[in-house]
């Protein structure tokens, strides 16, 4: 099966493009899915040696001063709200659950992409209120009642699982053994979960794309750049801390399910079509990363 690896990422966007329709259908299982794939991700990891670094900080201050600070400017030479929206729920979207999936195929360290994906998830939970209490259209909402909601949306598919682990990791270590043999399977499960998220996905752009398609080819410009600019300036961040592979996916991989649903309900529901573009782009560099790393491991 891994001599096929490369292929499947490709074939999860064509299917998911083919097949919208169905596909989103079956989008509901992606929770379970993702939650089963932390799990096995999360007891390979060693927790005791999870800790911030300084990559981690200016991955966070990139995330935090680039989405306001794109936002403040598009809306000062004129762009439309819903592109400015869409930038800065594109870039402040917190790293992808799954995201040690394909970064530790790619080689990156996998404590390194663990602990960020706690620590990113945490701080979009605190900054995003603090943005949302002056723009969109929930500005009347409590900070501690934004906070927590998109708390509970984090928290429920992150933190459950982290916590078994850790349960599994202290009090029955033979039980942490037997999912981390199962690891790689992780691979396989994240291929269903993005098929059917992104056949979510592309049905989300047809059924928005009626009567708002100046906006909508404006937020796929966008989406485009800020998808070369997240993977391109994290690789090199990371490579100031020897880990450009974890700096490039932690900044560009994005949990689009969560930034989707957070243009949805704070902002312009339209804003969320930058999001549903990431999606596909990001997948698509992800389907090229893999297909060189395999080309290069000789497996072609």
């Amino acid at each position: 099966m891994q001599k096929y690896r490369s292929y499947i990422l490709p074939a999860a966007i064509v299917l998911g493009l083919l097949l919208h329709k169905y596909c989103a259908m079956f989008s509901f299982m992606v929770p379970y899915i993702i939650f089963t794939i932390l799990l096995l991700t999360f007891s390979a990891v060693d927790i005791r040696k999870l800790r911030m670094t300084w990559l981690d900080v200016w991955l966070m201050l990139f995330q935090i001063v680039v989405s306001l600070g794109s936002y403040i400017v598009l809306r000062s030479v004129g762009a439309d709200n819903v592109v400015a929206e869409g930038v800065l729920i594109g870039v402040l979207c917190p790293v992808a659950s799954s995201v040690a999936v394909i970064s530790c195929m790619l080689g990156a360290n996998r404590e390194t992409v663990t602990a960020y994906t706690i620590i990113g998830n945490l701080m979009v939970a605190v900054v995003a209120p603090i943005y949302f209490s002056f723009i969109g259209n929930q500005q009347d909402m409590l900070f501690i009642d934004s906070f927590w909601m998109i708390l509970k949306r984090i928290g429920t598919v992150l933190g459950i699982p982290f916590f078994i682990a850790w349960a599994l990791e202290s009090w029955w270590p033979k039980g942490s053994d037997f999912l981390r043999k199962y690891k790689g399977l992780s691979f396989y499960l994240w291929s269903f979960a993005l098929l059917f998220t992104l056949g979510q996905t592309i049905d989300f752009i047809f059924l928005h794309g009626e009567g708002n398609w100046g906006n909508i080819v404006w937020l796929g410009v966008a989406s485009l750049l800020f998808c070369i600019l997240q993977f391109g300036f994290g690789r090199w961040l990371g490579s100031r801390y020897g880990d450009k592979i974890s700096g490039g996916q932690l900044l560009g991989q994005k949990n689009t399910a969560m930034g989707i649903w957070m243009a949805n309900y704070y902002l312009t529901p339209l804003a969320s079509v930058f999001m549903a573009f990431y999606s596909v782009f990001q997948n698509v560099w992800n389907s090229w990363q893999m297909w060189q790393a395999d080309k290069k491991r000789g497996k072609r």
